[in-house]
């Protein structure tokens, strides 16, 4: 059963670097305040890997908080927002207005308040993301100390990393964001699979294709010589029925304007069909029908799911495509047309547009594809990779075009292997080289376009596939990409250390036997990080 050789680049600009050096001394309080804890930590984690620390909550994340804010209000504010709906933007008004957690897709999850029973309340932002990079001469804002060593990362990490609960085959990898330096590898070349981690390959592939600003586009056309009206999907899985679209493309909102179109020829009635030729290729994913994921398919709507879900498993209805075309037909005749009962076809090159609706920016999608591991997204978000680089919008186009994309980033794509975008495919391969090499090049201060890479990352103990994560540990301070299948357990990310360097890393762990303990495994890993013990 599937359960959900780098280079050196210029740091962060001056203007971060100013604002980062105000609000050092609220920094330097917080990990004061918190060092005693920290320090707790380290007894507890090195003698005895296999331990959990039990520091409480709120006073470990006590600190992020009032770090949290400072970086927010100050390094955020400063370097204003990376996209239309940027996360830097949303941050720094939680900061500000204590009302939001921060990020497009960065809520409190869909249970409310986005904390387990028990945990703390949330502190009013995590860390800004890059608010370790430094100067343009390699050092860090502030002054703060050197990046750890390799000696001392393999002191700490090397012991965890032997946790049994690994498994038979793990991989781990740690660089400096700020010099694009690997400061620890074990196993890192070795290519395991990556599960949902393989997203953030999916993310920045789709950004270098496309761009942030990238639309997806679901429209109607008119044939001109029969009159069929026919619906094209432009594979946009987030377009919704849903009477309150949430800044979704609006299948109603589409009615609506194409029976607008039709009046104005003083039209009534239609034959109605439905266009997804944009993908090639089968619909079904190698695993098959699952809850995790809908058929692929260049039209659906609420990513065909039967429930009020947005995010996480769900039934899916069979036919996605028609589905989305029989509730097409209900809006249309809420607006005084008539449809046939629908059917898949073609638009042809005749066929003039009556109306379009677009999805939210690229930007966004990533975002939300990476907090919620949304499957559907990546799915998606990789067959227009491949239809940008060239190839057929199908598993076979994105096995090519995902890493054709990469290379042309310049990065170590050797033996790995993507058969899909979404990382449900257990034949997919990725290294922890490559992953964090991801990592380095969306902080790469050249590479804003890739920043939704890491502000989409979920915030330990916050938000998406990390809210109920790291109770005891960094909570705040981690943000990570999940990925889980039976017998496989991944997390990478980023993390601002006590320090105050800016860390990426990778930790990924084949044949496990026990899903919990190598996830607490993997937790205790990156808590060690974060915590400033290497």
């Amino acid at each position: 059963m599937i359960v959900p050789e780098l280079r050196p680049w210029r740091a962060a600009r001056a203007h971060v670097v100013r604002a980062a050096g105000a609000v050092r001394p609220r920094l330097a309080r917080a990990a004061r305040a918190a060092e005693p804890r920290f320090a707790r930590f380290t007894r507890a984690t090195a003698p005895r890997p296999a331990r959990v620390t039990r520091t409480q909550t709120w006073q470990y994340t006590a600190g992020a908080a009032t770090a949290g804010l400072a970086l927010a209000a100050g390094v955020v504010t400063a370097a204003g927002p990376w996209d239309s709906t940027g996360q830097r933007t949303a941050e720094r008004d939680r900061a500000v207005a204590l009302e939001r957690t921060g990020g497009v897709d960065h809520g409190r999850g869909s249970g409310g308040s986005g904390t387990t029973s028990g945990a703390p309340r949330p502190a009013p932002s995590a860390d800004s993301v890059l608010a370790g990079l430094g100067d343009g001469s390699g050092g860090v804002p502030g002054g703060a100390k050197a990046a750890p060593t390799a000696e001392a990362l393999a002191d700490v990490l090397g012991p965890l990393l032997d946790d049994p609960a690994l498994g038979t085959h793990r991989g781990a990898a740690v660089v400096d964001l700020t010099t694009g330096k690997r400061l620890y590898g074990r196993g890192a070349d070795t290519a395991l699979t990556p599960a949902s981690t393989i997203k953030i390959a999916t993310a920045v592939a789709a950004l270098t294709a496309l761009g942030p600003d990238h639309r997806l586009t679901t429209r109607t056309a008119l044939e001109a010589d029969t009159g069929e009206l026919v619906l094209v999907g432009g594979g946009d899985p987030t377009l919704t029925a849903r009477k309150d679209a949430r800044g979704l493309a609006s299948l109603r909102t589409l009615a609506e304007k194409t029976a607008a179109a039709l009046k104005k020829r003083d039209v009534r009635k239609v034959t109605l069909s439905y266009d997804t030729t944009l993908y090639a290729g089968t619909e079904t994913h190698p695993i098959g029908v699952n809850e995790n994921l809908a058929r692929v398919t260049a039209l659906m709507a609420d990513e065909a799911r039967t429930d009020d879900s947005t995010s996480g498993p769900a039934p899916r209805v069979p036919d996605p495509a028609a589905d989305a075309a029989r509730a097409f037909a209900g809006f249309l005749k809420r607006h005084g047309v008539t449809a046939s009962p629908p059917g898949p076809s073609k638009a042809t090159d005749r066929a003039g547009t009556l109306a379009t609706v677009s999805s939210p920016p690229l930007a966004s999608l990533v975002e939300r594809m990476l907090t919620n591991s949304d499957n559907d997204i990546a799915e998606a978000l990789a067959r227009h990779t491949a239809l940008a680089t060239g190839e057929a919008a199908g598993f076979d186009g994105v096995s090519a075009a995902v890493p054709a994309r990469l290379r042309q980033l310049g990065l170590p794509v050797r033996g790995a292997r993507f058969h899909d975008g979404s990382g449900l495919d257990r034949t997919d391969r990725i290294t922890a080289d490559l992953l964090t090499a991801l990592l380095a090049k969306a902080a790469d201060p050249d590479r804003p376009e890739l920043r939704p890479v890491l502000t989409g990352l979920p915030v330990a103990g916050f938000t998406g596939t990390l809210t109920s994560r790291y109770p005891d540990g960094a909570a705040g301070l981690v943000r990570a990409k999940t990925g889980t299948l039976t017998g496989v357990n991944t997390l990478a990310g980023t993390m601002v250390t006590e320090e105050g360097r800016l860390l990426g890393f990778a930790f990924l762990a084949s044949e496990t036997t026990d899903a919990w303990s190598a996830q607490t495994a993997l937790d205790h890993l990156a808590t060690a990080l974060a915590s400033g013990s290497a």
